[in-house]
């Protein structure tokens, strides 16, 4: 196992709130494992980079990665896709064809948004997980699996499973072992934490970032998650590099697509005033006029803690 490209997947995985932490020691502990492990969470929670996390904690970290967005296959090619196809096998297949499965052996195969995947290809993907065989499209000969299968998922598989949409047999082999990512509005004290990684990623030096500015990331409800909050970080470094940041461009999306839970009212204010106080509970409380004892339970109903804040002070803050 390569130690340092193990690290550098796992610092994706920024944070210090307690889900983190159990999300980065469950990758630890499974990475190790050989079976088939169900990635949950809601879309830009990151959950293609866990599956590269397992992959470079595995024994298989020197072989290939491959990753598939089954929404994203004709369910026409879905088949051939993964398996492989031999010629003639079906109008258009002029040659013998590599499937996913054969292009991961000997790393991991990561089949994201599984719940999407036909009923007749759910069928044959059991059976990989079963016998650990499969069949190229058009072959007579089984062909050995050996990828390790890794499944992920925006999508309630349990709920699926009652629709007659998903089948339970599958549902079980894949959810061996099981990772659920948590929408960044339920961790927002990571949130320094992150934007000081994505600064840092983009090649920039460390920014100046004004209390208010920062107060405005913590009260946003993040429908988009990571993903949303690396493209609003994207943008600010746009600016001059001379100059504090002073405010992020957040996107308002309406509609039950984008719908995701606000923070209480006097959450922002809490997490502003907190941040001008340099994270001093006491001196933050006095300025609102409210006991700390309010102050600390305003900030929780609004996903922060004081303590885990104060803890990512040390990125760059205009004093």
């Amino acid at each position: 196992m390569d130690d340092s490209l193990t690290s550098s997947w796992m610092e994706t995985l920024a944070g210090e709130s307690l889900a983190m932490r159990g999300v980065r020691r469950r990758i630890e502990e499974y990475g190790r494992a050989a079976a088939p492990v169900l990635i949950g969470g809601e879309t830009g929670t990151g959950k293609e980079i866990a599956a590269r996390a397992l992959h470079a904690a595995s024994p298989r970290a020197a072989g290939p990665f491959v990753a598939v967005n089954c929404a994203a296959l004709p369910p026409e090619l879905v088949e051939s896709e993964l398996f492989g196809s031999v010629r003639g096998a079906f109008t258009g297949a002029f040659q013998t064809r590599q499937g996913l499965f054969d292009a991961a052996r000997g790393g991991t195969l990561l089949l994201d948004e599984i719940g999407e995947l036909p009923r007749s290809v759910q069928a044959k993907l059991l059976r990989v997980l079963e016998a650990g065989s499969f069949r190229p499209l058009g072959a007579t000969r089984e062909s050995q699996a050996q990828a390790r299968i890794l499944a992920a998922t925006n999508r309630d598989l349990v709920q699926l499973c009652a629709n007659g949409e998903f089948r339970p047999d599958l549902y079980y082999r894949v959810a061996v072992l099981r990772i659920d990512l948590p929408p960044l509005r339920e961790r927002r004290a990571d949130i320094p934490r992150l934007v000081e990684h994505f600064i840092a990623r983009a090649g920039s030096r460390p920014r100046a970032i004004a209390p208010e500015a920062m107060a405005t990331l913590l009260a946003h409800a993040w429908p988009g998650n990571v993903r949303e909050l690396r493209s609003v970080i994207e943008r600010a470094l746009l600016r001059p590099a001379d100059e504090p940041i002073a405010r992020f461009e957040l996107e308002e999306r309406q509609g039950a697509l984008h719908a995701a839970p606000q923070p209480p009212a006097g959450a922002a204010e809490s997490v502003r005033v907190l941040l001008e106080h340099r994270g001093r509970l006491g001196a933050a409380a006095a300025a609102l006029g409210v006991s700390p004892r309010t102050l600390q339970r305003r900030l929780r109903a609004g996903g922060v803690s004081a303590r885990s804040l104060r803890r990512e002070l040390g990125l760059a803050l205009v004093r």
